[in-house]
């Protein structure tokens, strides 16, 4: 009997403290209906206050995780988070080449206490070999000017980054806004057909750990699901602005989101 469930591989790092990466990532899907599956980049030692450690997973260990899923269970959709390393994006490129899944594309490259999760000199790695790949890409301010060398400091900024993104070979790109001065954060998902502004007011927290890695992860749900992309993303964005508002409190530093709100409603 075949599934229903929008099938998500996720292809990220682990995060200790559940917060964030593939932690983040199976709650996400869950809350909305998926079926997650992982392929563990790396193992972190972190918690609210920090990555303490980090520690690379073999690349045939990362694509045979990936290889069994994808050849017994399968992927309506692919989204990848922390990579690490030029290598680690080298052979998750080959990987997706495989699949005709549908592919989410987080470029993540520093936790939310600062530590850096993408050297330099993966970044065009990045650049060449995972935005041509991606059905979306969703990067935040700093990494939209890491990736363009463009300045993404207000709306406008977000736009030239997106359609810049675009150029580079991106299916659709969801700028978002969360570092974007303002009392209200607006993201803005650019494709080839428009544009659309997801916008709500700031909240006042320190818990917003692991939204990133959630945001993306609710998009490929959603996709996997069989929604539209612009459905997709705006129920992403909704369910993330909630479980921004409702986040439990936990820890001394950069508290973990509520993924699980959807499921006591």
């Amino acid at each position: 009997m075949t599934s229903s469930l929008g099938r998500v591989l996720i292809i990220a790092g682990s995060d200790s403290g559940g917060g964030a990466g593939i932690q983040a990532d199976i709650k996400a899907v869950t809350a909305l209906g998926g079926y997650a599956a992982t392929a563990i980049t790396a193992i972190t030692v972190q918690n609210t206050l920090g990555v303490h450690g980090v520690h690379p997973l073999p690349l045939d260990l990362i694509e045979a995780q990936a290889r069994a899923v994808l050849d017994d269970i399968g992927a309506d959709a692919i989204k990848t988070g922390m990579l690490g390393s030029t290598e680690v994006v080298e052979r998750v490129a080959a990987i997706l080449d495989t699949s005709d899944a549908l592919t989410v594309v987080d470029p993540v490259m520093i936790a939310k206490g600062g530590h850096p999760l993408l050297p330099d000199e993966a970044v065009q790695a990045v650049r060449t070999l995972m935005i041509p790949r991606a059905t979306l890409l969703t990067p935040n301010a700093p990494e939209a000017e890491a990736l363009t060398g463009l300045t993404v400091a207000d709306l406008d900024g977000q736009r030239r980054a997106g359609e810049f993104l675009l150029g580079m070979g991106a299916k659709a790109v969801l700028i978002k806004g969360g570092h974007v001065p303002g009392e209200t954060v607006v993201d803005v998902l650019v494709t080839p057909n428009g544009e659309t502004l997801l916008e709500g007011e700031r909240v006042d927290t320190r818990h917003t750990h692991g939204t990133g890695c959630t945001l993306a992860s609710a998009c490929a749900a959603g996709l996997a699901r069989g929604l539209t992309l612009e459905v997709a993303v705006a129920e992403a964005w909704a369910y993330v602005a909630e479980a921004i508002r409702r986040a439990p409190g936990l820890g001394g530093g950069h508290g973990p989101l509520d993924h699980g709100w959807t499921l006591r409603k």
